[in-house]
C-alpha cells in the first residue's frame, strides 16, 4: 500500500501508418480525429488510503494526473482540455487536505462545473483508522493535520472535513485490506471503458558487441542464423530491407524459433498484466544489431501484434559501423 506521504495524455490516433516491410508504426498518429466528451475525474479520500498509487495507476492509462490542484483551478483546467488542438481528453485531480483552506471550496467548484455541464466523477479511496494508525507509523511521518496530537487526532479532523465528498462520491474503495496490486486492478476497474487492458511491449534489437540492454525483461539470442553480413551484396543492407529479411526468416530455423519463442512469451506477458506491469521490453541480439536480430525483432514483434499487444520496434545498434 502506498505511504501516507503527499500524493503525487492520450494521443490521438487513427489508423496506423506502416513502415517498410507493412509493418505496423504503433503508437504513431495522424491527423486528429473529432473530439469526445472529456473525462474528469476527482480523485480523493482519507490521507494514507492510496491516492499516490490511484494516480500512478491512471498516469499508466495515460490520463492527464494533476496532483494536489487548489479547487478554483479545476474548471479553468477542464476548458483548456474542451478548446481544439488539446491532446487532454482523460483528466483526473488529486484533491486532498494538503491544500488546507482550498478544501473546503471543493464542493462549490464541483457545482460549478455541473452547472456548466461538464460530467465528472469522484474517486473516494478509504480505509480504517487501525489500517491508517498502522501506515503512517510504518513510515513515521505525522498524519497531515495532527497538529501537535495524535495520528487517530489528525484522522478525525479528515474525516470531518471529507465528510460531504465521501457522500457525493460515484465509486468508494476500502483499502484496508489491498495490496498495492489489488488497488491497481480496483481503480483500472472503476475507470473501465470496456476495453482490454493491453500490455505495452518494445521489442529492441541490440549487437552484443555493444553490450545488453540494460532494461531487458527478455534477450534472445539469433546468432545461431547465418550471418548476411558475409553475402557482399546484403552487407550495406539492414535487417529492415526486404532482401535481408528474406534472408534471415528463409534460414534454417528461423521461424520454428520465432513460432516456439512467441508462444513462450505469451504466458509471462500474461502473467505481467495480472501482476499489474504495463511495460515490457524483449532484446533480440546478434553480433553487430544490423541484420539478423533487426528482421527477427520486426518479425517477433509482428506476431506479438497479432495476438494483441501493443509493440514498438526499435534498433538499438543501427549505425554504429
Amino acid at each position: 500500500m502506498s505511504d501516507p506521504s503527499p500524493e503525487t495524455t492520450p494521443a490521438e490516433t487513427t489508423s496506423p501508418p506502416t513502415v517498410p516491410h507493412g509493418i505496423p508504426a504503433i503508437e504513431a498518429s495522424t491527423h486528429a480525429p473529432e473530439r469526445n466528451e472529456p473525462e474528469v475525474l476527482i480523485i480523493t479520500g482519507m490521507s494514507g488510503a492510496g491516492r499516490s498509487r490511484a494516480a500512478g495507476v491512471l498516469e499508466d492509462l495515460d490520463w492527464f494526473v494533476v496532483d494536489n490542484l487548489p479547487p478554483m483551478m479545476i474548471a479553468p483546467l477542464v476548458d483548456l482540455m474542451t478548446r481544439a488542438g488539446s491532446a487532454v481528453e482523460r483528466l483526473a485531480v488529486v484533491v486532498d487536505v494538503r491544500g488546507r483552506q482550498y478544501f473546503t471550496e471543493l464542493v462549490g467548484a464541483l457545482e460549478h462545473m455541473r452547472a456548466q455541464g461538464v460530467q465528472y466523477r469522484i474517486l473516494y479511496l478509504d480505509a480504517s483508522d487501525e489500517t491508517l494508525v498502522r501506515r503512517f507509523e510504518s513510515v513515521r511521518r505525522p498524519h497531515p493535520l495532527q497538529g501537535e496530537g495524535r495520528i487517530l487526532d489528525g484522522i478525525a479532523h479528515e474525516r470531518k472535513a471529507l465528510a460531504s465528498i465521501a457522500e457525493r462520491a460515484d465509486t468508494v474503495i476500502d483499502t484496508s485490506t489491498l495490496s498495492v496490486h489489488d488497488l491497481a486492478r480496483e481503480v483500472r476497474a472503476a475507470v473501465a471503458s470496456g476495453a482490454p487492458e493491453v500490455l505495452r511491449v518494445n521489442v529492441v534489437a541490440f549487437g552484443f558487441k555493444y553490450g545488453l540492454p540494460l532494461d531487458a525483461d527478455h534477450v534472445a539470442d539469433v546468432r545461431f542464423l547465418a550471418n548476411p553480413y558475409w553475402i557482399t551484396e546484403l552487407r550495406h543492407l539492414t535487417g529492415r530491407d526486404g532482401p535481408v529479411r528474406d534472408y534471415v526468416l528463409s534460414r534454417p530455423g528461423a521461424q520454428l524459433f520465432v513460432d516456439r519463442y512467441v508462444a513462450a512469451l505469451e504466458p509471462v506477458l500474461a502473467g505481467y498484466l495480472h501482476e499489474e506491469k504495463r511495460y515490457a521490453t524483449i532484446a533480440v541480439g546478434c553480433t553487430g544489431g544490423k541484420h539478423r536480430s533487426v528482421a527477427m525483432a520486426e518479425e517477433i514483434a509482428h506476431r506479438l501484434r497479432e495476438a494483441g499487444m501493443r509493440v514498438t520496434v526499435t534498433a538499438r545498434d543501427l549505425g554504429k559501423e
